[in-house]
């Protein structure tokens, strides 16, 4: 009789993981309260839910102003034209990440310049970005991936030395602490996104935070129409802007999500160090590294590093599909490459071209590559929210496939 799932066996586990959004009647008071307060947009801008969100967020993040937005996409593109750059501006991007962190730069009409990830983190590699800095580089944008944060000592030296702006994609990243530091206060702006599937949502909207006074004055008027509101309007000239505002109803729930934060993490983190102690012996499963300097991680994703060799030469798309078959959610592709991504479409942007291959040994950006197309698994945070038999069905789901590999269509 056949033991797997796929092949018809019966599953580890035939019941959903802990729910994701978690709400509860906080969530529900917080839009009562601006149902009644009866100003739901988000104009006068910053509103009263989405200005206490913005300052609340920015201390939290140890950062010293910030400025709600629409979503984490509209983050990035305020972000780089709050630092000035403009048509023909080069911005230093990693290759793997998701396609808005290189598009961003195409909207300002910049052109993004990709840097391959280090293997043992998947995080923006250094040495390469020193290489890809040109006399026409402006800024870096580093993404914290994989329950890491880029090395923010190496890349912050990088970015002073050529008088770049540093600006940290925290997509991934709320609650990350690098040296003690939380993710968001170590570059000169920094996004977040609260789209449905990150570690707060409000199904929408993002943030941006800014080192200094100028850069969130700025902000607020590219968020706002191009609007210089009293007491928000000290820099010189003005910028064109758009109506990127958060509405009251988004800020509100944000504002009862973050109270939640501290302790998610603590849950998360200590259900992944479960995981990784549960499944140290099992060959051909490993995770990426911790930088002891990142002390405090949050666990977006946690990415499981598939070895082939040790399961028979079966490619990690087909034991994607055996584990989801025992019911255990995971994806492979959650990213791939920017300039394989066929929402990049790099023909149409000038001095970007595609990488043609999906090969690793041959792609320009062979770690990129090689965890997109045939390492990386990546398993959702709120399966790190639930109790500690969840970690025991996804380990058994993994021991499960490396006993029976050869049963795997």
């Amino acid at each position: 009789m056949p033991t797997l799932a796929i092949a018809g066996g019966k599953p580890v586990r035939n019941q959903p993981f802990h729910p994701w959004p978690h709400w509860d009647a906080q969530e529900q008071a917080a839009l009562q309260r601006v149902l009644e307060a009866g100003s739901w947009g988000g104009f006068p801008s910053p509103n009263t839910e989405a200005g206490r969100f913005a300052d609340d967020f920015a201390r939290a993040c140890g950062a010293a102003h910030g400025v709600c937005c629409a979503n984490g996409s509209v983050a990035l593109e305020l972000a780089l034209k709050a630092a000035g750059i403009g048509p023909g501006d080069e911005v230093v991007v990693p290759a793997y990440t998701f396609v808005a962190t290189a598009s961003s730069v195409v909207h300002c009409g910049g052109k993004p310049v990709f840097a391959d990830v280090l293997p043992e983190t998947l995080c923006i590699d250094p040495k390469q970005v020193e290489a890809a800095i040109t006399p026409a580089t402006r800024a870096v944008i580093v993404v914290h991936l994989a329950c890491n944060m880029a090395d923010m000592d190496a890349i912050g030296d990088l970015a002073r030395r050529h008088d770049l702006a540093l600006i940290e994609d925290c997509a991934h990243a709320h609650g990350h602490r690098w040296k003690g530091q939380p993710a968001g206060s170590l570059g000169d702006l920094a996004t977040f996104s609260f789209q449905t599937s990150k570690l707060m949502t409000a199904g929408e909207g993002g943030v941006v935070l800014a080192r200094s006074r100028d850069l969130a004055h700025r902000l607020h008027s590219l968020v706002n129409c191009g609007r210089k509101e009293p007491g928000l309007d000290d820099f010189p000239g003005h910028v064109l802007g758009h109506n990127y505002r958060l509405s009251e109803w988004q800020a509100a729930v944000l504002g009862v999500q973050l109270t939640r934060l501290d302790c998610q993490t603590a849950r998360r983190e200590e259900r992944m160090a479960l995981l990784q102690d549960r499944l140290a012996d099992l060959p051909g499963i490993s995770f990426t590294r911790r930088d002891p300097r990142n002390d405090r991680r949050a666990c977006y994703q946690l990415i499981l590093r598939y070895d082939l060799t040790a399961f028979g030469n079966v490619h990690r798309d087909r034991f994607i599909t055996a584990l989801k078959a025992e019911g255990i959610p995971a994806e492979g592709r959650f990213y791939v490459p920017i300039p394989d991504d066929e929402l990049f479409p790099a023909g149409t942007v000038v001095g970007v071209d595609p990488a043609g291959t999906t090969d690793p040994s041959r792609h320009p950006f062979p770690v990129s590559a090689e965890a997109a197309y045939h390492q990386a698994i990546w398993l959702p945070h709120q399966l790190l929210l639930g109790e500690t038999a969840d970690i025991e069905d996804i380990a058994h789901g993994l021991e499960k496939l490396a006993r029976h590999v050869k049963e795997i269509p």
